[in-house]
């Protein structure tokens, strides 16, 4: 409880250092990607589209956390760089699949090795017994709040 007896106490709200972490792993993705010419969400699209080739941009949106229409433009800038490719026009229903192309994929790949720097960065201070942990622990709250969702 905060000081006044109402809200929520940050010095011990899990929500508030859990935002508090998004957001400084957040910058710091962004400070190493900044050079590659790539922002967090440039690099998030690329990565679906390596791991999952073929996602529609609804599908892209949600792995990337950001709406459809900004899905849209950073999709219509990627082809136009050459990083991705969709087709003229839909093979099925209205979903344009979007696939990496070369150069996508050798910009993924130093991409790549910047953000695992800031990850291996961010868990420094962690054994390996307390990053599995960690781990657990956030794969538990998501589940808990999407159930309740």
């Amino acid at each position: 409880m905060s000081q006044d007896g109402v809200g929520v106490d940050l010095q011990t709200s899990l929500g508030y250092l859990l935002k508090e972490a998004s957001s400084a792993l957040r910058a710091a993705m962004e400070e190493v990607l900044r050079p590659l010419g790539m922002t967090v969400t440039h690099y998030s699209c690329l990565e679906l589209l390596a791991q999952r080739p073929g996602l529609s941009n609804s599908d892209l949106a949600r792995g990337a956390f950001v709406t459809r229409q900004s899905m849209n433009v950073l999709l219509q800038a990627l082809e136009r760089d050459g990083f991705v490719t969709r087709p003229a026009e839909a093979p099925v229903g209205k979903a344009l699949p979007t696939r990496l192309t070369p150069r996508g994929r050798r910009s993924l790949a130093k991409a790549t090795v910047a953000v695992r720097s800031v990850e291996l960065r961010m868990l420094a201070g962690m054994t390996a017994t307390e990053q599995s942990q960690a781990f657990r622990a956030l794969q538990s709250m998501v589940r808990s709040l999407r159930d309740d969702a």
